[in-house]
């Protein structure tokens, strides 16, 4: 799926054009509706409010994104192209990468000290990492399927892609718990990129333009993101799907993308 190499990130960008595949997050086409959703009425209504811009690989199938000590994180998904990517958010230089196997699909990722967890979508496998090296230390098997994941310090929050946010161990990957996401009286289906942090877990939500923050304790949705019009009609073309979003640490600032985007974007979620 790698069709050109990142030489900077917010300095420039050399890929070619990606083609879109029928399946846009390693899940097959759905229509998306508000049944069963809602909106967000009494509910805190925010917009990402855009602090800068920086480039993006458009070749990218993103799954996942995290940041950590100034290195960015990316995982991409379709199978024979996924991938797990190091890249210095400074200069833009790529670190490291490493492809997954042909016949897995790559899907979220996060960072647990000296160790990286990776999803796949179907194949029912989490991979570990070593974190500067990005070598693969062993397999462990779950149940269902595997869309984003985050650490919130003591645990895995794991979306897949229904309703329903698991809780696993970080060393064993063993369920040990979850909660599940209600807007209003409503459930919350096809919760995908998860981002923990300050106690609370955003999530991308599949084919819109939304990010949610939900109370992991409770399962409640706490506010809404309106993330739409960050790229513009011709940017949008050939494009996918919003999906990747990243704590800047120490600030209260988020990175967010979509597949193929042509841009990662620093935002701050202020009232709309």
């Amino acid at each position: 799926m790698l069709c050109g190499v990142v030489l900077t990130i917010g300095l420039g960008l050399l890929a070619c054009a990606p083609q879109v595949p029928a399946q846009r997050d390693g899940q097959d086409d759905r229509e998306q509706t508000d049944q069963g959703v809602g909106h967000a009425g009494s509910l805190p209504h925010l917009r990402a409010e855009v602090i800068s811009v920086l480039s993006h690989d458009r070749s990218s199938f993103t799954q996942g994104l995290e940041l950590a000590a100034g290195t960015l994180y990316e995982g991409t998904g379709l199978r024979g192209s996924s991938l797990l990517r190091a890249t210095d958010l400074a200069t833009g230089q790529v670190r490291r990468e490493t492809r997954l196997p042909a016949e897995l699909f790559g899907e979220g990722i996060t960072i647990t000290g000296d160790r990286i967890w990776q999803l796949t979508w179907q194949e029912g496998v989490a991979l570990e990492r070593d974190r500067e090296t990005l070598a693969e230390l062993r397999r462990v098997s779950y149940s269902g399927e595997g869309w984003g994941l985050c650490f919130d310090g003591s645990r895995l929050v794991m979306s897949d892609g229904s309703d329903r946010l698991t809780f696993r161990d970080p060393v064993t990957f063993a369920p040990i718990g979850g909660v599940d996401v209600r807007r209003g009286g409503g459930a919350v289906g096809e919760l995908n990129e998860l981002e923990c942090v300050g106690g609370q877990v955003w999530a991308n939500v599949w084919g819109r333009d939304e990010i949610l923050r939900i109370d992991p304790a409770s399962g409640q949705v706490t506010a809404v993101v309106d993330a739409s019009g960050l790229l513009s009609p011709r940017q949008r073309a050939g494009t996918n799907v919003l999906n990747g979003i990243a704590a800047v640490p120490g600030t209260d600032e988020f990175l967010i993308t979509g597949k193929y985007w042509p841009s990662i974007f620093r935002v701050r979620f202020v009232p709309s």
